[in-house]
């Protein structure tokens, strides 16, 4: 067994399919920072809100004023080096913390696909990916397998973790959320006032979806099968991209992604194809050096990239840790690749006591939070309970003393008539914002019966 091990950190293999995950990531990243500024949501979803949702542990990351454009542009440059091969250690690492950083800086914006390129770009920083068809190559150099391996098993994590969250009795059972989703698709030509409509349809692709999910990564890594899921690959991101243009970037970057399951020659011929339309000419080409201090030149990032993909197996399941509905609390909910689970709702108030002459004053969150930024909250506990916090420390400084903060909220779940999400007569201010079960979170007493 550990020969078969040893032997296995041995292989070597041909860089093609670094270089060519190399350039197509780095062109992607691109794209959508380029799509991010040239919509406004730089200034929309940074510079315009007076106050930003953090994550735990990281209220130091915020937006820097008028500097914020200067971090996109330092990501955006990183990502250009990155893709031409020039620099690349420094580049990526460059990408990595920019985009991170970008990502942290208020939590109303999380989406799977951000929290994607995060781990791709980490993961990335040890990865040989400028060895070929780079600036940086100075001679074709041989990789070690398990480096492009390492990009299949994150995409296979990916994708199971996802179908696994799918077998749930919401998304099995009741085909929800995407009976409501697809219901509002009527405007869709053909299929929206046909298909869209029947019930039939919704359990479809909600048990089309998980199955898809669950199979898909095996039929990639099986020889025979790989075009043909490959096309499924295909089918299913166009669809969800056509079906739900808000889910951005995430289609496209699993597309580019499951490329890398193909062997070496595809990857070549695609790189050979870029070669032509650039006019590019890369020495020595056929002859390819063997990177024969594999294991000595990597032993010190075997333990980094381990502990990267043991806390990426960790981390979706660490829900299991808190008590009550997961779809209903959030705990544990975000970085598990819980794609399209949920439809909620919510509507909170907020109510700020002066206890030491008993007056009160109802907020009008519009007066500190931007439409989209309490939509999120109101539906999101950790949001609710950071707001609330903020909203105690701005109370104060208008002269309110011996303050109290009380939440009234009410939220839906995948069609679920409203019901009241946090107890009223808990004040807030007095609760910690850490990775504790929230206390205050009232139970959903409908029992989801979910696997993960």
């Amino acid at each position: 067994m550990i020969n078969k091990f040893s032997g296995y950190f041995k292989k070597e293999s041909l860089p093609y399919p670094l270089a060519l995950y190399r350039i197509g990531f780095g062109i992607l990243v691109m794209f959508s920072l380029a799509r991010f500024a040239l919509n406004g949501w730089i200034g929309s979803l940074y510079l315009d809100p007076d106050f930003h949702f953090s994550y735990y542990g990281f209220s130091w990351v915020k937006p820097v004023g008028i500097y914020t454009y200067l971090i996109f542009l330092i990501c955006f440059s990183s990502a250009l080096f990155v893709t031409i091969g020039y620099k690349y250690r420094f580049a990526i690492v460059t990408l990595f913390l920019s985009f991170t950083y970008i990502e942290l800086m208020d939590k109303t914006t999380y989406l799977n696909h951000y929290y994607l390129i995060s781990c791709i770009s980490f993961l990335m920083i040890f990865l040989p990916c400028a060895s070929f068809f780079a600036l940086d190559s100075k001679k074709n150099i041989k990789v070690p397998q398990w480096t492009i391996d390492s990009l299949k098993f994150l995409i296979v994590i990916v994708y199971i973790y996802a179908g696994l969250a799918k077998i749930n009795s919401d998304w099995l059972l009741h085909a929800q959320p995407l009976k409501i989703w697809l219901r509002a698709k009527y405007t869709i030509p053909i299929i929206g006032e046909t298909l869209l409509q029947k019930d039939f349809s919704y359990y479809l692709f909600s048990w089309g979806g998980m199955i898809y999910d669950c199979i898909i990564p095996f039929l990639l890594l099986y020889k025979r099968t790989r075009y043909f899921a490959f096309f499924m690959v295909l089918v299913f991101h166009i669809m969800t991209r056509i079906l739900f243009p808000p889910i951005g970037m995430f289609p496209y970057i699993m597309i580019f992604s499951c490329i890398i399951f193909f062997d070496s020659g595809v990857h070549k011929k695609i790189l050979d194809f870029i070669r032509s339309i650039l006019k590019s000419k890369v020495k020595n080409d056929n002859k390819f050096d063997s990177h024969s201090s594999s294991i000595r030149r990597y032993r010190f990032i075997f333990p980094i990239v381990s502990l990267f993909f043991i806390l990426q197996i960790i981390m979706p399941v660490r829900s299991i840790f808190y008590p009550g509905e997961l779809l209903w609390t959030e705990q544990g909910y975000r970085f598990s690749w819980r794609v399209m689970l949920i439809e909620k709702t919510g509507y909170t108030t907020f109510k700020v006591v002066d206890n030491s002459s008993n007056k009160f004053q109802l907020v009008d969150n519009m007066e500190f939070l931007t439409p989209f930024q309490e939509k999120q909250m109101s539906f999101q506990p950790d949001m609710i309970l950071e707001y609330a916090h903020y909203l105690g420390a701005t109370f104060e400084k208008r002269g309110f003393k011996d303050v109290s903060v009380y939440a009234d909220s009410y939220v839906t779940l995948n069609g679920r008539p409203s019901k009241r999400f946090i107890d009223p007569k808990v004040d807030l201010l007095k609760q910690k914002n850490d990775l504790k079960h929230k206390t205050w979170i009232l139970p959903l007493k409908d029992d989801i019966k979910s696997l993960l």
